[in-house]
């Protein structure tokens, strides 16, 4: 219930405020617990973190590399154990091939801190559709630390280091959802080569045929289904709404993650899922609160999850290290 850098604050009686901040504009609603910026981590010894970022490739221009020096002290502080990334990898048209620079340009000569050398695994956003966007798969082969198998695959990983404790995390491809995408010019001919049925059915087999190993389970797509940024009533993010919310509803997703607002994130509809986006790695747009809001942040910036058996800590913080919200979910 505040804001970074403060200049002026105006507080409601239904516990919101509304901050007006250089450079960052940082909206809470609700009673949160969090009552200002923090200048250090809540470290979580044992627990399984990793940083949540999107819509960053602009070869290091609009804050990209400011962003990255801090994601690298971050997951240096943090132990973080892989990254991942919702989407819109490379502006402003994707990749053509796997040996396209931009890889170099906009990835490899970005992100290079000794903590940020582990595993990424990325989905793809609309930007990267406009070009070739098997060309992000085939690079998997060719960079130790890139991640996308499929251009959309599923990983479970173990809560320190008990196989017993498990995190299931989708990894979807939200483009072939948007109906309207199949006639437009640029996205038109890459969604229309796949089938949105089958991945639907395999998202539906994988999340209703886990293993009582599973604790927590996290969807990961471009595309938010709800946002207090610019599309909240956009066509793409009601056609992601549509399609997924009742799979996710029914079938106890934890998290929903995703990109292409470029903001700070946090929203609680009704159900159980949370919902997040991260879409700030290297530019910022306005936001507003709207009535499943608990954090709207125009700021560049990333997230650090820590995944234990009984929580989930998320943490916000900008591209000056400033932790700008965080909030904890329990089972």
């Amino acid at each position: 219930m505040r804001s970074t850098f403060p200049q002026f604050v105006f507080c409601s009686l239904v516990f919101f405020c509304i901050a007006y901040s250089t450079p960052a504009q940082v909206l809470i609603q609700g009673d949160t617990g969090f009552n200002g910026t923090e200048d250090s981590l809540t470290l979580q010894p044992g627990a399984l973190n990793f940083i949540a970022m999107g819509d960053w490739g602009r070869n290091g221009a609009d804050h990209q590399k400011l962003v990255a020096t801090q994601m690298g002290k971050t997951a240096a502080a943090a132990g973080v154990q892989f990254i991942i990334s919702t989407g819109d990898n490379f502006y402003p048209s994707g990749v053509v091939s796997e040996q396209d620079p931009l890889f170099k340009y906009s990835f490899e000569d970005i992100y290079t801190a000794f903590s940020l050398q582990w595993d990424w695994y990325l989905v793809l956003g609309n930007h990267d559709y406009k070009s070739n966007p098997d060309a992000q798969v085939a690079y998997s082969k060719i960079s130790r630390r890139w991640k996308m198998p499929a251009r959309y695959y599923a990983k479970k990983f173990a809560l320190a280091g008990d196989t017993t404790q498990q995190v299931l995390i989708a990894f979807i491809d939200t483009n072939p959802l948007i109906p309207e995408f199949y006639q437009n010019a640029e996205y038109g001919p890459n969604v229309r080569s796949q089938d949105s049925a089958a991945q639907k059915r395999w998202l539906i087999d994988l999340l209703s045929t886990t293993s009582p190993n599973v604790k927590w389970k996290i969807v990961v797509g471009h595309h938010p289904m709800f946002t207090g940024g610019n599309r909240t009533e956009g066509y793409d993010t009601k056609a992601i709404r549509n399609t997924l919310k009742p799979v996710l509803d029914k079938y106890g997703v934890d998290v929903y993650l995703s990109g292409h607002e470029h903001s700070l994130q946090y929203l609680k509809p009704e159900g159980k899922t949370h919902h997040f986006i991260s879409g700030a790695a290297s530019e910022k747009t306005p936001v507003k609160l709207v009535p499943e809001s608990r954090l709207a942040a125009s700021a560049y910036g990333y997230m650090l999850f820590s995944m234990s058996k009984s929580g989930i800590l998320v943490q916000t913080i900008d591209d000056a290290g400033k932790i700008i919200y965080k909030v904890e979910l329990k089972k």
